[in-house]
């Protein structure tokens, strides 16, 4: 990627990235973070939509599918292409150290979200586990990524199925004494 690649691609002067952008690494973690924030706006949108009941594994599935997996993109190719970024963006954390703050704090976002969808779910979940419940998602993801047997939601729905239970047991009414 190059400061022209970018004008270009935003229909901008050369001038405008170089002069607001002293660096590509500069300008590749601004373009990061916006990207972050705008989907941290768009999974706390949703969340604030959900409401409040106790949901069985399926449907708490669906639930953490729809945060997690689905893109508001207009078109399964825009939504796939998105979905995709956000992978690549997690690898760039491994060549570009300036932009593990930024992930890490995008990565935040989205298990808080996780949390409170959980919550309203009728559920309840350790703070460690709800790392763990993202990780899961994520894992089935990358792996549905390069399976043309299923998609990356149908994955990630089917293995969250098989672990909402343990990772995120329904909660328990308080006992009456």
């Amino acid at each position: 990627m190059r400061h022209r690649a970018v004008a270009r691609r935003a229909g901008l002067p050369l001038a405008s990235t170089t002069y607001y952008f002293s660096s590509l690494d500069e300008l590749i973690a601004a373009a990061v973070e916006f990207i972050g924030m705008r989907e941290a706006a768009q999974l706390r949108s949703r969340v604030a939509g959900l409401s409040r009941r106790r949901r069985g594994p399926e449907s708490t599935a669906d639930v953490l599918v729809d945060l997690l997996v689905d893109e508001d993109g207009g078109s399964q190719s825009v939504a796939y292409d998105q979905l995709i970024s956000r992978y690549e963006r997690y690898i760039a954390c491994a060549r570009q150290p300036a932009l593990r703050d930024i992930q890490r704090r995008m990565l935040q976002q989205r298990t808080d979200a996780v949390g409170e969808a959980v919550e309203r779910s009728g559920r309840c979940v350790r703070t460690d586990m709800l790392s763990a419940l993202v990780c899961t998602v994520d894992g089935a993801v990358v792996s549905a990524l390069v399976d043309p047997a299923g998609t990356p939601r149908d994955t990630a729905r089917a293995t969250l199925i098989d672990v909402i239970d343990v990772l995120a047991p329904y909660e328990q009414p308080a006992a009456h004494v």
